[in-house]
This record gives structure tokens, sequence and C-alpha cells, in this order.
């Protein structure tokens, strides 16, 4: 330690100087106090922003293991819970079989069946055919000896299945002349989507239902077909779709025209693989399914599906090109050049903001995403109970009533997320998930101004499940032009089924009818017009 001088001892000009260098030497620990104090608060930051890092890392780290091992709903549906309905009662049946026959060897007498609270069984269909088998004594006369009277009968159904049936068809023309001037008449064949072909219409609409409806492909409908006895290649079924989803073509035209004059549309993508881009082409590409709906509550009910090469916005644009009104979709930025231009407006989907918050609650039970997700939950309750008070048919009702419940709701919701975006880190994945719902705020909150949109975009992402189902068992489409077809197949099968149609019957009616339909009359044969032909 420096030790100090005896002041006493020191002159005038040694006491200044000494003064001047501990002058010097305060000044020096002050700069390096401020120094320290700046190197604290750089460090501090740099604690803060790893802090908020990891937050974000253990977030992604959480949501991908979800994604990868957890369930992928964000609820447990109605169609799980019925599983362990059916697991359940399997278990009674058996329960009761068994005690039965204890009781029955107990007594050594016929076994009494327990008298349990069942729901009483539905009749079987009227319009099923039936079989009537008689059994009756094999005599009928008494043993006393005096004949029998039949004074009654006691009626027990049994619903039967028998497998899938091929037939043959057999087509005979007469051939017919004239003796007098030899003129040979004969009745001409009925025309065929594929002509001269083996398959009926009833068989190339199994085929196209089996695969885009049910999920077959086509190596597991022909072992299922081998069974029958029935020997058909892969690549005779490969050609019957092709040339279905050519001849189908036209039909899925003029309905996405009907589409178009919607003036509210929902819009969603999904990937499909695409195993086959061009002969130079070795790798399988991602391609992209579009798809474009009309409303839930629209009298027109139907979905487009466009089959594209990529996910590039101009795939939206060109197929969108010239329409005007309100679409329905996510944040994806293929579809913001149409907003630009006015024509389009856009709809946000609350289900999307909604998806934010719930990853954050279920990967950090975030107290702060629970509270987005109770006033969110409010909105959709106001949605469930206006669809049971209006039966989801009037715009103007519904309008009324989400401005009279839904719009303090929303302002609520909107106050919350302003209020917590000041007080949260602006790169923490909780400030992402609120600045998802401020930014696109005017977008999520337009459906309270017009009875015609819906709250979100759920209704065209249930579309997407036939083709989520799809890839898992066929996997991939061979190329751009298949994958096109099964668009127009796909396009047809769906919109049936939401028009409450079996697609086997219509679309068995449909390839019947258009060798010989008239081109002008072709939206006689969409899915929403469609009427059986009368036998």
């Amino acid at each position: 330690m420096k030790m100090l001088p005896d002041l006493s001892q020191l002159t005038h000009e040694q006491l200044l100087e000494f003064t001047q260098q501990l002058a010097m030497q305060h000044q020096s620990l002050a700069q390096s106090n401020q120094e320290l104090e700046k190197s604290n608060q750089q460090l501090d930051a740099k604690v803060q922003h790893l802090s908020i890092l990891t937050q974000k890392y253990e977030h992604e780290l959480a949501l991908f293991k979800r994604h990868k091992f957890a369930q992928k709903n964000e609820h447990l549906t109605a169609k799980q819970i019925h599983l362990w309905d059916e697991a359940v009662e399997e278990d009674i049946a058996a329960v009761d079989l068994e005690l039965e026959r204890l009781n029955a060897a107990k007594t050594d007498a016929p076994a009494q069946k327990a008298i349990v609270n069942k729901p009483k069984r539905r009749p079987l269909p009227d319009h099923l055919p039936t079989l009537r088998i008689e059994h009756e004594p094999a005599s009928t006369e008494c043993a006393c000896g005096c004949q029998l009277r039949r004074i009654g009968e006691d009626i027990s159904e049994k619903l039967n299945f028998r497998p899938a049936q091929f037939y043959k068809e057999q087509h005979v023309r007469g051939k017919w002349v004239c003796d007098q001037c030899d003129t040979l008449t004969q009745q001409a064949m009925p025309a065929y989507v594929i002509d001269k072909g083996i398959a009926s219409a009833e068989l190339l609409s199994h085929v196209l239902v089996s695969k885009y409806a049910d999920h077959l492909p086509l190596y597991r409908q022909r072992q299922i077909f081998l069974r029958a006895g029935i020997d058909l290649s892969r690549s005779t079924l490969s050609d019957w779709i092709g040339r279905c989803g050519v001849e189908l073509e036209p039909l899925a035209n003029a309905l996405k025209q009907v589409v178009l004059q919607q003036r509210v549309i929902h819009a969603d993508e999904t990937p499909v693989t695409i195993m086959q881009m061009g002969d130079d082409e070795k790798k399988p590409k991602k391609g992209y399914v579009w798809a474009y709906a009309t409303t839930q509550d629209n009298p027109v009910q139907a979905v487009i599906y466009d089959f594209q090469d990529s996910r590039s916005g101009q795939h939206a644009e060109e197929f969108l090109k010239g329409w005007q009104g309100h679409l329905v979709c996510d944040d994806y930025s293929g579809y913001k050049a149409r907003f630009k231009s006015g024509q389009i407006i856009e709809v946000g989907c609350m289900a999307h903001a909604r998806r934010k918050f719930h990853e954050l609650h279920v990967t950090g039970k975030s107290q702060i995403a629970e509270q987005a997700l109770v006033l969110i939950q409010k909105l959709y309750a106001i949605e469930a109970e206006l669809r049971k008070k209006t039966d989801g048919t009037a715009p103007e009702q519904r309008c009324e009533y989400r401005q009279q419940h839904s719009q303090p709701v929303m302002q609520q919701l909107y106050e919350w997320l302003n209020q917590h975006h000041l007080t949260v880190p602006s790169s923490s994945a909780t400030a992402k998930a609120i600045n998802y719902s401020l930014k696109r705020w005017p977008a999520l909150s337009r459906y309270l101004d017009d009875g015609n949109l819906p709250i979100c975009n759920n209704w065209v992402e249930n579309q997407m499940r036939p083709w989520a189902l799809g890839r898992k068992n066929w996997l991939f489409a061979g190329s751009l032009r298949s994958g096109q077809r099964a668009a127009n197949i796909m396009t047809l099968i769906q919109s049936a089924k939401l028009n409450g149609l079996d697609p086997y019957a219509y679309l068995s009616d449909v390839l019947k009818r258009l060798p010989t339909h008239k081109v002008p009359q072709i939206e006689e044969l969409l899915p929403h017009r469609w009427k059986p032909k009368p036998n």
C-alpha cells in the first residue's frame, strides 16, 4: 500500500502537485466505475436476451416433441371418445354372456337373460331386400293324431351380408332382317365412358370411390378382386382411373365456375409428394393441393381442388383471377398479392390465432396464453349458440347477434392483447402469438360486420382431410398430371359428400350419362344440382 507523504513538510508547490495527482486518480476511478457499470448493463442485457432465447428454444423444442410424439388434435374429439365407448360396450357384452353361462351352469336350467337397461334395437331399414326363410314343423300332425292348425307366426330379423360380387353383363343385340329388301336392323350399343372396355360405370365408380374416398390404393383393390376370382392388373386399374379423370374434368371445371360466382370463399393448401416431374428429375418433389370451398351456410355446397407443383402465390392468383369477394384464409403470403388490388377482401382465421396461444399453453403452461384461450373460447361458444338459435340460415340475424354478443368479447380481447404486448419481451414466443393477432386484427374482426362471413377457416381445413388420409395410403401422386386428375375426381367425390350424396351412386349415374350428355347442360350433373335418373 502506498504511503501518503507528510503534508506538513510539503511546500505550496508540492501540495498543489499532490492535489492534482489525487484529482487525476479520482477521475480515473470515476471513469473505471462508469465502464464497469456499462459493462454490467451490457451483461444484464445479454443475460436477459439469453434467457428469452432459452425460453424460445424450450418452447420450440416442446412444440417439436408434441408434433412428433403427442396427439395432433387440440382436444379429445368425439370420435376418439367413441373408441372408448366401443371398448366398454364390448366388455359389457362379454361379461353379460359369461354371467349367463355361469348362472346356467349353477342351476342346470336354461340360461335366463339378465334384464339390463339397454336401448331398444333399431328396426332394420325398409329399403333392404328381404330373403324370407320359412321355419315350419316337419309334420303338421299332432302326437294325438289330430291335424295341426296354423294360428300365426313370429318374425325375427337378422342383418346379413353378402360380399361384393362380380357378374357379367351380356348385352345381346338381336339382328333383324327384312326378307323383302334385305335391310338389317340392330340396336346400337349404349355409349360408355371407356369405349370397348370391359368396365361398367358401376365398376369404374367403385374403383374411384375406393381409392379417393376410402383411400384404398390400387394394389389393395387388386388383392380384394383376386379373392373374388377376378384378376385385374394394376395397369388396367390405373388406365381406368386416368381415363375417368379426363372425362370428369369438364364437370370439375364447371363446378369451379360455380364456386367463383360466390361472394365468400374459403382457401387452404396442403403438400402432396410428386414422384416424377420430368425425365431429368429423379428425386421426389413437393407438390401442393389448393382447396377453394363455399361457406358452410351457403346453399351451394362445393369444394374445388387445384393440384400444382409448388406453393407459389401465383397459383392462387391464377385461380382467383377476375374474382371479387371475401377470401377466408390463413396468414400465408401467397394470398397477399390479391388483397393489394382491393378486389379481394381478407377474412382472418380465428382458429389460427387461437392455435398460437394453444401451443404456448401446452408447451409451457402459460397463464397469459390461457387467458387468451378463455376469451377466444367465448367467441366460439357464441357461434355455437348462434347456430342453434338461427339454424345457420339468416345472415342478418347472425350479424345482429354477433354485434350484441361477440363484439364486447372481441373488444375485451383486443384490449388484453395491447396490454400484454407492452409487458412481454418482443422476441419471446408469447410476443409472437400476440403480434400475430394484432397484425391481423382487422381481418380477424371482419366477420362481426357481415353475417355471411365465418369466424375461422376450419371448414375448408376439414375438406383437406381426405388428402391427408389419402397420402398416408397411396403416399404420392405419380406426376403433376396424375395429381390434377386426382384433384378432378376428389372435387366431385367430396362435393357429393357435402351435398349428402352417396359418392358411388352419384358417380355411377354421372359416368353413365356423361358420354351422351349435352355440353351446355353439364351443370345438371354437378353434385348440388344432380338428381337420379328415373328408372
